[in-house]
């Protein structure tokens, strides 16, 4: 790098990644990036680039991507505020800690000595500003005393963007005030379960930009265990995975990222997506998110109550718009062959797709009655898979926390397909399995994923129950 005026900043050996630093000149020297200025009607103007990077001759078959040139926005949150949400389910409220705690019958214990990670990022507003999320630290106090829980350790880490405080929001024009209130309800929203789950835990919450490079530079982070290396870590935020956001460079560098985490026993809770079988995209057919499709992730999916059941959470019109509306995502990968741990398979509902990995690995609520928060601006209900994901990261804290110390960092999703102690697939002894419901969007692709007995791309293998899946973990 050197010889092309670039200097090395950090080498990070545990995320397999290196920062340089240099002019221009420099960085168009070495790599021919060939940096354009674009403009989309979500972003505006950014700068960005299309097509191949050269790499040095010397480093050719070493690098997997260059990151860090292009300023396209990849990632978008699942959840959706909720101001009125219980009306939606009149005979029961939004749920409370206690109330999930019960109904996926939670092993006893706080998560004591266990570390969680949450992911949270930082998006642009309409001038290509970057725009961080608020952290409010005195709602999560006020809401674990609400729910009569401890407050648990929260350390905030930094990755290449900073959560603003309150004093920092109310300097920020109305415009960039409301774009960073909006993101902070996701933040909220995954502290607050993690917290009121994981009272003994620690908390570690890491802030990164909206980019590829953000994304790498988080799960780099992650892996060095900086400050430690937690057990679990939740990701609520995602694109379709053939959305030409991302790059081809990105996803391998991301994939990377996600395995050298898996390969430390971290098991990565990702939201499956909150708009059905089509994922929000506007192209044909079904789509499925990532990185919820990477192999080395625990996808995770939605479900609602119907009455006193637990169903595939579908609201018209199966995806989200501004009137309401969601569904689970989950489906099969056009990107990913299915791995050869997943001893299950789902036809495609694309004519002539692959036989690709399937997602969802397993649901949570997400839909009505949703999740009892503290929000800015007071009580909300709250939900989508964006809840889901935090859930089952709180879980496998718990469950940590009872497990000897050699089963405790394990990365869960494989396992959940081998055999448990009764020859059965673990995820089929550990959860409960969502017999009714479907995921289909509409307009498109207007057809979806149906609930079946046993594991289906609607739930996964279900529901979680905590005891249960305790017991099958401590057997193998």
């Amino acid at each position: 790098m050197s010889s092309f005026g670039l200097k090395v900043d950090v080498i990070l050996n545990g995320g397999r990644s290196m920062q340089v630093s240099g002019p221009a000149s420099a960085v168009e020297a070495a790599f021919r990036p060939n940096i354009g200025i674009y403009h989309t009607a979500r972003q505006g103007e950014y700068l960005g680039r299309e097509g191949t990077i050269q790499v040095p001759s010397q480093l050719n078959g070493v690098v997997t991507a260059v990151l860090g040139l292009d300023q396209r926005q990849m990632a978008n949150r699942k959840s959706i505020q909720r101001k009125a949400a219980a009306k939606q389910v009149k005979t029961i409220g939004p749920l409370t800690a206690s109330d999930l705690e019960q109904r996926y019958n939670f092993p006893p214990g706080s998560a004591s000595g266990q570390t969680v990670a949450i992911a949270e990022f930082a998006v642009p507003d309409e001038n290509n500003q970057m725009v961080p999320p608020t952290y409010f630290p005195e709602e999560v106090t006020a809401f674990c005393r609400q729910e009569g829980r401890a407050t648990p350790n929260i350390k905030i880490v930094p990755v290449n963007v900073a959560p603003l405080t309150e004093a920092q929001l109310k300097a920020l024009d109305p415009s960039q005030q409301q774009l960073s209130a909006d993101l902070s309800g996701e933040v909220m929203m995954d502290i607050e379960i993690v917290a009121a789950l994981c009272p003994g835990a620690d908390v570690v919450v890491y802030f990164a930009s909206f980019d590829e490079k953000g994304w790498v530079d988080l799960l780099d982070q992650v892996a060095q265990g900086s400050p430690s290396v937690p057990v679990s870590l939740s990701i609520s935020w995602g694109s379709p995975e053939d959305s030409s956001d991302w790059s081809e460079g990105g996803i391998s560098a991301i994939s990377e990222g996600l395995q050298a985490a898996a390969m430390l026993g971290i098991t990565i809770c990702v939201s499956s997506g909150d708009d059905g079988s089509g994922d929000g995209s506007s192209a044909p057919g079904a789509h499925v998110d990532f990185p919820a499709v990477s192999p080395f992730v625990l996808a995770v999916g939605g479900t609602m109550l119907n009455g006193k059941d637990e169903v595939v959470w579908w609201e018209a019109p199966g995806r989200r718009t501004g009137k309401g509306g969601g569904a689970g995502g989950g489906g099969v990968s056009t990107r990913f062959p299915r791995p050869s741990w997943q001893t299950v398979k789902i036809n495609s509902l694309n004519a002539g797709g692959i036989d690709g990995r399937v997602i969802p690995d397993v649901s949570a609520l997400a839909g009505p009655p949703f999740y009892s928060l503290i929000l800015p601006g007071g009580m909300r209900w709250n939900g989508g898979t964006s809840a889901s994901a935090p859930l089952w990261a709180a879980l496998i804290a718990r469950m940590a926390g009872a497990l000897p110390a050699s089963k405790r960092q394990r990365f869960l999703t494989p396992l959940l397909y081998g055999p448990g102690a009764n020859g059965n697939p673990l995820g089929q002894g550990g959860c409960r399995d969502i017999l009714v419901g479907q995921n289909a969007s509409h307009p498109l692709p207007g057809k979806g994923y149906a609930a079946i007995a046993g594991f289906d791309a609607a739930s996964g293998w279900g529901v979680p129950d905590g005891q249960k899946l305790l017991r099958s973990l401590s057997s193998i």
